[in-house]
């Protein structure tokens, strides 16, 4: 996922689609609900076309209004007259019906209830709504509130409360873990070897035959003599290779030669096209088609289409993924998707551990029966904040698969004690504690203060790479590297972030 405007409107877009509805009747009152404080406030739209005329017919604003000696005003003219993202047309246009948008949606009317008209979950009566607050000149808040149907909306602020409580709770378990548990050593000497530039990139097209597009790669290599071993990185939802690009220049620094492919389904070309209504959002037959991705690189280097004259080892890989890319990598590894738990747990809202990659990941149910995509050349995976609590069932299905009972992939799961995004209690501890990871030889790895998108590192910021000496020991080992560091040696830590290995201790 990357952090952009665009993509604060896309989610400001989707939590707007509950007020949706049929069209008999422009929208009356808006109702803010602050139990907290024992108080409603109701806001009368009516036919107002201004603020001054929404305050005047408003008498909780007109109260409000003197008692603040005019400056609500300024306020709510900032709130409600603020123009709308020119792209939030254009995403809405071409994402109506979507499962991600659907989902969108039924997370949005945990906090929000509109009333008078029947539920519509297409999003179709809020596109209508918007296009026609565009149409008619009024592309800000209070001309879209205006164009909506129904009576009534109500926002329940003690709902958000109740969000933030659950979100917290699911972050509560990584932290106790990182502050028990003791910090990987530095490794000086292993910093000061990255201030020298010893890799170099180019971008290549690879065709595959999953895909009406090829596949644009990001390669980075040793500008030297390697160690003939690869390295495939993917990316999360509406992200790019080049995100990541300083985790390749560990690598490649140290004889690994490491593609970054583009998911041309759900990467950032992908977003600026939904935003702008030519494609929707990613569908759930992304699911399989990203691993595909990678498994279509792998076999174009082993057939010498790719990379030929690097003389490469395709039958030992390791793959590390990022939010969806690490998703990516467990299917890789043998992980069987299944869709019991996504038919069980994703239409409570009030689901204690519900989080916001649930809405992705209950975006996937239609795509589940064929996204069981391993592949026997993937020997380890690095999985960076992976949203997976819904979608495997157990993770010891990486134990159980008979493509990998004689050599089962390792696992090393790192997880943020601060991503709010893809949070470290459902997503990651709890998944290892009920797996018995420890026992299978897989690893959990929490970052003292990491977020969903701070783990990353672009180009040329290889010794700032949070995870990048992690990242070349623990793949050292598993792949029986002849290289320093390795996991068990421990000096993976790193100088900005406490680094702990909560492997069996949750």
């Amino acid at each position: 996922m990357r952090p952009i405007r665009s993509v604060v409107a896309a989610i400001a877009a989707s939590a707007a689609v509950v007020l949706s509805g049929s069209p008999a009747s422009a929208l009356e009152r808006l109702v803010l609900k602050l139990p907290f404080l024992e108080l409603d406030f109701t806001i009368n739209l009516g036919e107002g076309r201004s603020v001054e005329e929404v305050i005047r017919s408003s008498p909780d604003l007109a109260d409000l209004e003197s008692a603040s000696e005019g400056r609500l005003l300024a306020l709510l003219q900032k709130i409600f007259l603020t123009p709308l993202p020119l792209e939030l047309r254009g995403l809405l246009e071409g994402s109506s019906g979507q499962p991600l948008m659907e989902q969108a949606l039924k997370a949005a009317t945990y906090i929000v209830n509109l009333e008078g008209v029947p539920a519509d979950p297409s999003g179709s009566m809020l596109t209508e709504a918007l296009i026609r607050a565009y149409e008619n000149d009024q592309n800000n808040l209070l001309g879209f509130l205006h164009q909506l149907p129904g009576e009534e909306a109500s926002i329940d602020f003690s709902k958000v409360g109740e969000a933030l409580n659950r979100l917290n709770a699911n972050l509560k378990d990584g932290l106790e873990l990182v502050n028990v548990g003791s910090a990987a050593p530095v490794s000086s000497e292993f910093f000061e070897s990255l201030r020298v530039e010893t890799s170099m990139r180019e971008i290549l097209r690879v065709p595959v035959q999953h895909r009406e597009e090829s596949l644009r790669v990001l390669v980075v290599r040793p500008r030297r003599a390697g160690n003939q071993r690869l390295v495939v990185i993917s990316h999360g939802l509406w992200d790019d290779p080049e995100s990541f690009e300083a985790w390749a220049e560990v690598l490649a620094a140290n004889g690994y030669v490491v593609l970054l492919p583009d998911h041309p389904g759900s990467d950032f070309d992908q977003q600026r096209a939904m935003l702008a209504g030519d494609r929707p959002p990613p569908g759930p037959e992304e699911l399989r088609l990203r691993p595909l991705d990678v498994s279509a690189l792998l076999t174009a280097v082993e057939k010498g289409r790719f990379l030929a004259d690097r003389d490469l080892n395709t039958n030992a890989v390791a793959v590390v993924g990022h939010s969806w890319g690490a998703t990516t990598t467990l299917q890789l590894a043998g992980a069987s998707p299944t869709d019991q738990k996504l038919k069980a747990r994703c239409n409570d809202l009030d689901d204690p551990e519900r989080n916001i990659s649930w809405v992705l990941q209950c975006s996937w149910l239609s795509g589940i029966n064929s996204a069981g995509i391993a592949d026997s050349r993937v020997k380890t995976v690095v999985a960076v904040s992976p949203p997976l609590r819904l979608l495997f069932d157990p993770l010891q299905s990486l134990d159980r698969s008979d493509a990998f009972r004689s050599s089962r992939p390792k696992v090393l799961l790192i997880s943020g004690t601060r991503d709010w995004i893809v949070p470290s209690g459902p997503e990651a501890v709890i998944p290892m504690r009920e797996t018995q990871a420890a026992r299978l030889g897989h690893r959990l790895v929490l970052v003292d203060g990491g977020t969903h998108f701070n783990l990353r590192s672009s180009r040329g910021q290889a010794s700032k790479a949070v995870i990048g000496p992690l990242l070349l020991a623990w793949i050292n080992q598993q792949l029986q590297v002849a290289s320093s560091p390795t996991f068990e040696e421990g000096r993976w830590g790193h100088p900005d972030r406490r680094l702990v290995d909560a492997s069996g201790q949750y």
